[in-house]
């Protein structure tokens, strides 16, 4: 069944482990714009969270923080458990794909970087690029694909190392809107079967809602957290529920806190919690 209602907090049963807390984080730039104020934000195992909010809110900062691109200002990220480079994957709004590689060796990269041969990375490269969709294409080159099927590899190869946690910086902000529904099926199946943590920044009410479990509404002037909808449907999620009327009054609502967010001020903002 799918439930009609988006609650402001996760379910309290919820009892998977925490991967990451964010405490109070600020981020000043030197040209001293701040990026983020005062951002609290707990990541479980398994979630999938979108950060959802207009450009400057700090969404691609916090990613960056996250990564381990950036420093805060203040605060502290606090992972639980033993996490480096090494457990996280990063997929940024371009494919950044090495132009005079093949699709095999752009997805063999992280693993040759940690001194795996290229005969040995074969399986889990030729294993991920199936996952992907993009079997019969490892000898092709950036040049002869499109621009979803270039994604495809930027996902292969953030996903090759079997990270514990999954960065995605508006990865389908710049497809057609049939290509970018055939991705997030597809990015769907693959954390289903994986089952490791995404953090999703995205522009789209509509995109975040189909992909998550929580959605994390920031605002801008300063960037920071304005509130959080957990999303009660079921997964897996498909055409049926794209095309729902549950998944449209989803949409409504947080559309209504993403309008909230946008028109907010500093001094009158809430923090959703």
């Amino acid at each position: 069944m799918i439930l009609e209602k988006v609650t402001e907090t996760p379910a309290a049963s919820d009892e998977r482990p925490m991967l990451l807390s964010l405490r109070n984080v600020g981020k000043v730039f030197s040209n001293g714009v701040t990026a983020l104020s005062k951002v609290d934000l707990a990541i479980r195992e398994g979630d999938f969270l979108s950060l959802l909010g207009p450009s400057g809110c700090g969404k691609s900062t916090a990613l960056r923080l996250i990564a381990g691109l950036s420093t805060p200002t203040s605060g502290q990220l606090d992972w639980r458990g033993p996490i480096d480079r090494s457990n996280t994957g990063f997929v940024f709004q371009e494919p950044t794909l090495l132009p005079w590689a093949s699709v095999f060796d752009n997805v063999w990269l992280p693993l040759r970087l940690k001194g795996v041969s290229r005969a040995k990375a074969a399986p889990a490269v030729m294993e991920m690029l199936a996952r992907v969709h993009l079997n019969g294409f490892e000898n092709a080159v950036p040049r002869e694909l499109s621009g979803g099927m270039k994604m495809r590899v930027s996902i292969a190869r953030a996903m090759v190392t079997r990270p514990r946690i999954l960065l995605m910086d508006e990865p389908f902000a710049a497809l057609d809107e049939i290509t970018r529904f055939k991705l997030n099926n597809d990015l769907l199946e693959l954390w289903q079967d994986e089952r490791f943590t995404v953090i999703f920044v995205t522009h789209s009410v509509f995109e975040s809602v189909f992909l998550s479990n929580r959605v994390v509404v920031m605002a801008a002037r300063p960037g920071r957290v304005f509130d959080e909808l957990a999303v009660d449907a079921p997964y897996p999620r498909d055409e049926v529920f794209r095309t729902s009327p549950d998944y449209a009054a989803l949409c409504r609502q947080a559309s209504d806190v993403l309008v909230n967010a946008i028109n907010s001020t500093a001094g009158s903002h809430h923090d959703g919690h």
